[in-house]
């Protein structure tokens, strides 16, 4: 087939819209597709269907898409915001978009408990993968070193960690590590007045992909605090890796790492997050239970279960559609 991939982000961005486009491409390919990946809507391109990232932020092109090609394929893969923030606060568009999906992909296993009963019956899991790679642990110098992963916006609770590493005792040697882009002037201002006033904290701003691989082989513990996820690639990446996490309680974390993970901690709320740091300082009996857990997870999120995740998204899209264009 010919599939056109819709992202808002464009090529050479390092946001991960972008990141699970660019891979979805190549296991698509790897399927015998032609993939074309697009950041605005051309009805010139050759296209058998569409795969639109964001149900909200491609409701114009779902809805041209539609007039143009009535009895052609959809699928649609929601996003945190779109499922968190974006159907309450844009509620005809959104639900416009996930109306007309013959497919709906979601990157973790509990959006069914948070989208309208009425299109649960279309979602199908997308669990995002990485390469497996290793950690050499317990060789990564003196003191305790964490590492936050995800650019810097509201939706990722970003100095959570470092607001954490202010309520340690004085005896203790965590230091957080914070890569990232700032999304606005305002968190740039935020994550230098952090970096200025707290010495255990340093914002490294955006890294390419292989500093960021060696920031989290390097690091005890990544932590991540986001208040509304999709299923973040960075958990994968950590699990593939055998990282530790510490995660806030949200259904994008939970839906990825499972109700019974031992690493959670309550959202928004540093206090909570300081003591589960400190007990993964000083409790070497909890680090491995955390990385216990996570090798558990590693194969969950390997490259083989995305692809065959993605041929039944596309299976199943072209069966509905097909269905829906013989009844109708």
């Amino acid at each position: 087939m010919q599939i056109v991939l819709i992202t808002p982000a464009p090529a050479g961005s390092r946001a991960g819209n972008r990141a699970t486009a660019e891979r979805w491409a190549e296991l698509l390919e790897q399927d015998g597709h032609q993939v074309c990946i697009v950041t605005e809507y051309n009805p010139d391109l050759p296209c058998d269907l569409l795969i639109a990232l964001h149900a909200w932020r491609s409701h114009d092109a779902v809805q041209q898409f539609r007039m143009d090609y009535p009895t052609k394929p959809l699928v649609i893969a929601l996003t945190g915001t779109d499922i968190y923030d974006h159907q309450y606060r844009f509620p005809q568009e959104t639900a416009y978009s996930m109306e007309q999906a013959d497919c709906l992909i979601c990157l973790h296993r509990q959006v069914d408990q948070d989208i309208p009963d009425q299109f649960r019956q279309k979602l199908i899991t997308v669990l995002q993968s990485a390469a497996l790679s290793s950690r050499e642990t317990g060789s990564r110098g003196e003191g305790f070193q964490i590492c936050v992963i995800g650019h810097l916006r509201d939706e990722k609770d970003s100095l959570r960690a470092a607001l954490a590493a202010r309520l340690l005792p004085a005896n203790s040697g965590i230091r957080v590590l914070n890569a990232g882009k700032a999304h606005t002037a305002e968190w740039e201002n935020r994550a230098r007045t952090e970096q200025e006033t707290n010495p255990r904290f340093r914002w490294m701003g955006e890294i390419g992909r292989d500093e960021t691989r060696r920031l989290m082989q390097d690091s005890d513990v990544m932590v991540i605090s986001s208040i509304m996820e999709g299923g973040a690639n960075v958990v994968s990446e950590a699990c593939r890796m055998g990282l530790p996490i510490l995660a806030s309680d949200i259904p994008g974390n939970t839906g990825l790492l499972g109700p019974a993970y031992p690493g959670y901690f309550r959202t928004g709320d540093e206090k909570d997050l300081a003591a589960l740091m400190l007990k993964a300082e000083q409790n070497p009996q909890f680090v491995r239970e955390l990385e216990a857990a996570v090798a558990k997870l590693a194969s969950d999120f390997s490259p083989e279960n995305e692809k065959a995740s993605l041929a039944a998204a596309v299976t199943m899209a072209t069966t509905q559609r097909s269905e829906l264009t013989r009844s109708g």
